[in-house]
């Protein structure tokens, strides 16, 4: 079946193989010329030209309209000098096979007719009888075309299938490829947003709390020390559970308590006040009803990348406000700020080079088919302003399911003088 299967002109070794296949032809040819029709065996002259005839069959892959020719050629004369007529028998039908099962069926009909008028016209110099029995044993040639015409449309089916099976092994390996770079794409967006978000938290408790400690060391102010402690602990518990929450994503573990759920729209209180622990003076103002988890968990990295983004570059104490509404098949939320941005601007880290903040929150909103616009904002007043539209089921247009307008303002100590 292989053989059959494969395309004789790909075949490996196929010239040393046709050279065997013509000594072999060879042989039967010299047997049926020594022990059938006697009164007819071959001269001298017909053997060579009988010997002649089986060399093309060594290049019958390559050239296999040349080489039907070339026998037909030296056939024709072995036949005119009435030698055995059964002999060359085998190498012409081996010749008209190739022909059949490598070129256009068109061309291989015709050449077919053209050899058998040619056949039956030089028998019919030689012998009428003969040319009779050769019209009469015709039907053989024309088998043997037919078969070699359905041995290559077959070929070309099995080759068509195995074509598309490996296209479809192709695409599943692109596809899967695909998702593997989503994947870890999804993965840095998480590692990316949770890291930034509580290393920078922990970093302004931090000085929240060295400011304590050395602004009147006689006069220490115990309770916001410990404040500003428990603060960067709870922040740490947090970053921790939300770190291996995604670690054991990265691990594939399919256990049911594997993977927490999802954050969404109720997370975002948790976001401001984290924001305020920080030094923010910050509004949120949410009227939204149930969207898809992927959609609450997009609007979730987004607002609190554009909180650390504004804790981190809009100045001391910067007045941040965080709407979310929802629309007619839309969720729009947006993070303002009047920062002054005196810590660099937005989207670089704090030594300087260029972040991947603003990049991540474009395409946690592409990756839910939205759209993000992150810039200063427009007049006199200055700050940042970060705009997302993604979308959303019309339920979460429906107010009365979100929490009322929140307005979170840091406490201040009192002055001590």
């Amino acid at each position: 079946m292989a053989v059959i299967n494969r395309d004789p002109r790909t075949a490996e070794h196929g010239t040393r193989n046709d050279a065997v296949l013509a000594a072999v032809l060879f042989t039967a040819a010299a047997c049926l010329a020594l022990f059938t029709d006697e009164g007819r065996r071959p001269d001298t002259l017909g053997w060579a030209l009988l010997l002649t005839a089986h060399v093309p069959i060594v290049w019958r892959r390559r050239h296999p309209l040349l080489v039907l020719a070339l026998v037909v050629a030296l056939v024709g004369p072995y036949h005119a000098l009435d030698n055995n007529h059964a002999a060359p028998g085998p190498a012409s039908y081996v010749a008209l096979y190739t022909l059949a099962v490598t070129g256009r069926p068109l061309r291989t009909i015709l050449t077919g007719v053209a050899v058998l008028t040619v056949s039956v016209s030089i028998m019919l110099t030689v012998d009428t009888h003969r040319a009779v029995e050769l019209l009469r044993i015709s039907g053989w040639v024309v088998a043997i075309l037919f078969a070699g015409v359905d041995v290559r449309y077959y070929r070309q089916y099995v080759a068509a299938i195995v074509e598309r099976a490996e296209r479809a092994e192709r695409t599943r390996e692109e596809e899967a490829r695909r998702r593997v770079a989503e994947e870890r794409l999804r993965v840095a967006r998480d590692l990316h947003d949770l890291l930034a978000h509580s290393i920078t938290l922990i970093g302004v408790q931090t000085s929240v709390a060295a400011h304590v400690l050395t602004a009147d060391p006689e006069r220490l102010d115990r309770a916001a020390v410990a404040k500003a402690l428990d603060d960067i602990a709870e922040t740490c518990r947090s970053a921790r559970g939300e770190l291996r929450t995604t670690l054991e994503v990265l691990r594939g573990q399919d256990a049911p308590d594997a993977r927490g759920p999802l954050p969404g729209l109720h997370g975002l209180p948790d976001l401001v006040e984290a924001a305020r622990l920080a030094g923010a003076r910050a509004e949120l103002a949410v009227d939204a009803g149930d969207v898809p988890p992927a959609v609450g968990a997009a609007a979730y990295r987004i607002v609190q990348e554009a909180l650390t983004n504004a804790v981190r570059h809009a100045g001391p104490e910067p007045s941040v406000r965080v709407e979310v509404r929802g629309e007619r098949g839309a969720l729009r939320l947006s993070v303002t700020d009047d920062g002054t941005g005196a810590d660099g601007p937005r989207g670089t880290a704090l030594d300087g080079t260029p972040g991947f903040g603003l990049v991540g929150m474009r395409e946690r909103a592409r990756s839910v088919g939205g759209t993000l616009d992150a810039g200063p904002r427009d007049g006199d007043t200055g700050g940042f302003e970060v705009t997302a539209v993604l979308p959303a089921p019309a339920e979460a247009s429906r107010p009365g399911t979100a929490p009322p307008l929140t307005t979170v303002t840091p406490e201040r100590p009192e002055s001590d003088g």
